[in-house]
């Protein structure tokens, strides 16, 4: 769970995660976002809400992350009736997101092991995405979308290390329902950024090409997350960067320990999901991205 009670425009900047948001008179579904947006509170407005674990809130939902990509979507057009009665109790203070989720829980299939261990490695640092596929082995990439739960590591396992950053509060675990707390947030935690070089995505496309198995555990991503491997790598690799920016002397410090080629490649990648250069996303001033400071605020 997470809330924010800042006014004014926000700069929500892409970070792999859906969003149920409560607030400010609207009940939505916040899908994973490739670029920046800015979200309006009125003064005195708080918004409120439960994020999603990457490559969990399809099945919750009910419909595939990337057609949710890039879109803020009320309950109602995604539920219909339902939804608007959810968003109804939403709004009067009558249930908790977590209480809106765990609702729909029963029906939820468990989540794809080897989307989730995809996941995971891709957001602890692994350089390219045929590297992260590599580890995972055959059997893994050929798995069906809904293989049974067999592994009690699994709940653990689809947690992957991100936070959205929109809240200025730290995300506590739901309580109750494990199933809930498998596809939403606990404490963020990135882990360990690694310290090879990581390429650019032109040279993830240069690849050889993938295997059948491995084109079925791509296409099994996109439907869980939202988008792609390479595009998570490329939000996660910026995610980690906001994470360590309090510590790094410089920009290209930074770029280094956050596993960028370089400081050329920070820039584009901070501009192209961000809109603003480097240096004017990361100064300690800036007042054009709340976001930013949230999240560094409480790394």
């Amino acid at each position: 769970m997470w809330r924010s009670a800042s006014a004014g425009p926000k700069r929500i900047v892409p970070d792999g995660c859906l969003d149920l948001v409560v607030g400010d008179g609207e009940a939505f579904i916040a899908g994973p976002d490739t670029a920046a947006w800015s979200s309006v509170t009125r003064a005195g407005a708080e918004l409120h809400g439960l994020r999603f674990v990457p490559g969990r809130a399809g099945a919750v939902l009910g419909v595939a992350a990337d057609e949710l990509r890039d879109s803020r979507v009320p309950l109602g057009e995604l539920w219909g009736r339902e939804g608007e009665l959810l968003a109804e109790r939403l709004l009067a203070g009558e249930m908790t997101p977590a209480e809106a989720v765990a609702s729909r829980l029963p029906e939820v299939p468990p989540p794809d092991p080897a989307v989730a261990e995809l996941v995971n490695r891709l957001a602890a640092g692994v350089p390219r995405v045929a590297d992260a596929v590599a580890l995972l082995g055959q059997r893994d990439a050929a798995a069906p979308l809904t293989q049974p739960h067999g592994d009690p590591g699994l709940a653990a396992a689809a947690l992957a290390q991100h936070d959205r950053g929109r809240a200025a509060a730290p995300l506590a675990r739901p309580s109750g329902d494990p199933r809930l707390a498998a596809a939403t947030f606990t404490h963020p935690d990135r882990g360990h950024p690694s310290a090879t070089t990581s390429p650019d995505l032109a040279a993830e496309r240069a690849e050889d090409p993938p295997s059948t198995s491995e084109r079925r555990l791509r296409r099994r991503f996109v439907q869980a997350v939202g988008y792609g491997p390479a595009t998570y790598l490329r939000v996660s690799r910026f995610q980690r960067a906001v994470a360590l920016a309090p510590h790094a002397p410089n920009l290209a410090s930074l770029a280094a320990s956050a596993g960028y080629a370089d400081q050329a490649h920070l820039s584009r990648d901070c501009r192209a999901l961000t809109g603003l250069t480097p240096r004017a996303y990361f100064r300690p001033a800036s007042t054009v991205d709340t976001t930013a400071r949230d999240r560094l605020h409480s790394a």
